[in-house]
């Protein structure tokens, strides 16, 4: 389909594939667009296309994206291709704002009026909880932020009530989840109102048990097109599918490579199963990439093409071949952070603006040492997708029980903390001890301590606060005795603020404990509990102007569809990235969804990417060693340039891991001390130096020549054997000493077979 002269203004400057995701309109389309593919360009196109060629009005056009920014950008784009056409366009929006336009239609039935109400978090959460209450349960360990994920999940899976089975019932209060389910739906509807996840699930119900309601909408459709399609749910892939099926006009643009949302319900199999669902597809693959340097695409390419069941491309570009990305062996956090700091710094020597330049993490707790240290050199920053560490709730709840017990006479801290965890203090017994206090000037925690021996608060009230007072009074105490970093983990426990977050069962709380982790451990670096809380008020105070350029700090996720000339990919090692909790809780699945937000990240760099691993890393307060990803040992080595700050004895072994883990743990328990990367205190971690005279690295490397080179002679394939992580399995594959065993629970593992007995 070459160029020509008369063309519409809205083909020009489109390559050959987009131009065919723009004039192939009849029947189902898949474009398959890579990173940096320009897809944006050709949705908007097609879009332009339909209308232009009068295939079908703008109400005839069903445009759906996930994001209201998406939306905006789309209809400005076809504004300024078609002017005021795009006015016209009732149905372009996002999946909730389109379901809610057509449920308000045809509420009445579900059995709601069309002024109906769309709950909040917090209104639905207080409605779950009241249900929780009238069921007798135990609020503590049933919590309703828990009950409100299951239900979102079954929501983004189409399931109503009726649909949940014992097995999924079982998941909430002993086999309970299905009866508060149908109460709460039940409620909502008698208040006329319904969550989020209602206004897909009420139209799935209309669309399948309504055809009139059906039908309707399939003739009115005459084209569907579809962004970011790998980040569907069920319940979002049913309603299209139910859409569609008449006039079968669908296109969906998306990258199963960059599917990296299953945690909030996005399934990869829907865009992996297009061509079943529509025989007949045409897909389209948009593999010219605009952003990337080849080595930067070609290192990315290399750790995606690991995954399996991928529909398949390759991006290529007409740029420079640019710089290889480097991979930097550190010795530990602190000197990463230090490490990317000079990096920065000589960049912008060089004239490179910081907005330019971006840190992406995997997980929040990562961004500590980033901001600690940026705030120590004068580096201008910004957390995206988040608040900077010291303005979490969760570390600022923290910080505040702190301060109390540093600072009795902290009123504002005191009040942060008095009901937090929920201890049944209302405001009236809160607004008694404001009174008391300012009627006495006295500190709150002094007033708390008087009110008790008085009979102005309930017993309950009474108990709470007694509690609550006589656990400050013996932190305060502690603090003689324990090292702050060891009193703040025993503060967070004894107080319950842990046990909240556990009994949430959520990702958001697991990622707060893991700040709060990484708040103990940042502890550790001073000499006093009022020399970190110092600390903590000058990062709080140093805020450069929002008109600054600033370096961008956030986590892979957030990145999805940016890009900055220079990115620093950070914390590849195992347990880190990829995720520990992530392999363990899902396996295969969840390892290879890993692996495409490593090619999201890498993908996010125009000039120049840099991906650095730590030997050591401090995770739970305790030093471990840690090994390089396996994602840097998947990057192909015409693409990267690796350097390493380590001792070259240390590298000898760093570089030989296996899943089951650093086959040198003999030789090396815990982290080398470096005096230089901590702060005054970290004497008191005690840390045991790792020997590495020329003696030991001559163990090191008998060892290492043992354990590789003995394959044993008792083992074959097809037998049983035990391995004491992983269980029992069956040799599939042996290759020297390394074995593929496919075990009954955990998969197919590679495994050195030292470590497995005959089953």
């Amino acid at each position: 389909m070459p160029a020509t002269t008369n063309e519409p203004a809205y083909l020009r400057g489109l390559n050959p594939p987009q131009r065919e995701a723009v004039l192939t309109t009849e029947g189902p389309v898949l474009v398959l667009a890579g990173a940096g593919t320009g897809k944006t360009a050709a949705l908007t196109a097609r879009l332009a296309h339909l209308i232009a060629t009068r295939r079908a009005w703008p109400s005839e056009i069903l445009a759906v994206t996930f994001t209201n920014k998406a939306a905006r950008e789309m209809r400005e784009r076809v504004g300024r291709m078609m002017g005021d056409a795009v006015e016209g366009m009732p149905w372009l929006g996002t999946f909730h704002s389109i379901a809610a336009k057509m449920l308000r239609r045809h509420a009445e039935l579900v059995g709601l009026q069309s002024n109906f109400t769309i709950l909040d978090t917090d209104d639905q959460l207080r409605l779950l909880k009241q249900l929780i209450q009238a069921a007798d349960l135990d609020e503590k360990r049933w919590t309703a932020r828990a009950l409100a994920g299951l239900i979102d999940r079954w929501k983004n899976r189409g399931w109503t009530p009726a649909e949940i089975d014992a097995a999924e019932s079982e998941a909430f209060a002993n086999g309970r989840g299905q009866e508060l389910y149908a109460a709460y739906q039940a409620r909502l509807k008698a208040v006329n109102a319904c969550d989020f996840g209602d206004l897909l699930l009420h139209m799935l119900v209309i669309l399948k048990t309504h055809r009139d309601v059906l039908q309707s909408y399939q003739q009115r459709f005459r084209y569907i097109m579809v962004d970011e399609y790998q980040d569907t749910n069920a319940s979002q892939y049913l309603w299209l599918r139910l859409l569609a099926q008449e006039r079968k006009n669908i296109a969906c643009v998306g990258d199963d490579d960059q599917s990296i949302y299953s945690w909030r319900g996005a399934e990869v199999a829907n865009i992996l199963r297009f061509e079943r669902d529509f025989p007949g597809a045409t897909v389209i693959r948009l593999e010219q990439n605009y952003r990337s340097t080849p080595h930067i695409l070609g290192a990315a390419s290399g750790v995606i093409d690991h995954n399996g069941g991928r529909l398949g491309k390759t991006l290529w570009t007409e740029l420079d071949a640019g710089e290889k990305v480097r991979v930097v062996g550190v010795w530990d956090g602190p000197e990463e952070a230090r490490r990317v700091g000079e990096e920065i710094e000589s960049a912008q020597r060089g004239g490179t603006t910081l907005d330019k330049i971006a840190i992406l993490v995997r997980a929040q707790f990562q961004t500590r040492e980033f901001e600690d240290r940026f705030i120590a050199i004068g580096m201008p920053y910004r957390i995206v997708g988040g608040f900077r560490f010291y303005e979490r709730a969760e570390i600022r709840d923290a910080l505040a029980y702190l301060r109390v017990i540093a600072q009795p006479s902290d009123d504002l801290a005191f009040e942060r903390i008095v009901n937090v965890p929920k201890r049944g203090l209302g405001d009236k017994a809160v607004q008694k001890i404001h009174q008391l206090a300012r009627a006495g000037d006295l500190p709150l925690t002094t007033a708390a301590a008087r009110i008790l021996d008085t009979d102005e608060l309930t017993p309950q009230a009474r108990r709470a606060l007694g509690n609550l007072i006589g656990d400050i009074a013996r932190w305060r105490t502690k603090l003689s005795e324990l090292p702050h970093a060891e009193l703040a983990r025993l503060m967070l426990d004894e107080s319950g603020y842990t046990a909240m977050l556990q009994a949430e069962r959520s990702t958001e709380a697991s990622g707060r404990l893991e700040n709060l982790t990484e708040l103990a451990r940042a502890m550790e670096d001073y000499e006093t509990l009022g020399a970190f809380l110092e600390h903590v008020s000058l990062v709080m105070d140093n805020d450069a102007t929002a008109d600054d350029a600033k370096v961008t700090i956030m986590t892979i996720h957030a990145a999805k569809g940016l890009e900055f000339d220079t990115v620093f990919l950070v914390g590849w090692e195992e347990g880190v990235f990829p995720s520990q909790r992530a392999v363990d809780e899902g396996g295969t699945a969840s390892l290879e969804e890993e692996r495409r937000l490593a090619y999201v990240a890498i993908t996010r760099a125009r000039r120049r990417a840099h991906i650095l691993h730590a030997a050591n890393r401090r995770i739970y307060g305790q030093w471990t060693s840690s090994i390089p990803s396996r994602f840097v040992g998947e990057l192909p080595a015409e693409h990267i340039e690796s350097e390493t700050t380590m001792s070259g004895g240390e590298s000898l072994w760093r570089a030989q891991w296996s899943e089951q883990g650093d086959p040198f743990a003999h030789v090396h328990r815990e982290a080398p001390s470096r005096a230089e990367h901590r702060g005054p205190g970290w004497q008191r971690a005690a840390q045991k130096p790792l020997d590495m005279s020329p003696m030991r690295l001559a163990e090191a490397k008998a060892s290492a020549a043992s354990f590789a080179a003995k394959p044993r002679a008792d083992i074959g394939l097809g037998q049983r054997v035990f391995h004491a992580k992983f269980g029992y399995g069956t040799i599939a594959e042996i290759e020297g000493n390394k074995l593929e065993v496919e075990f009954e629970h955990a998969g197919r593992k590679r495994v050195l077979d030292s470590f497995v007995t005959l089953g």
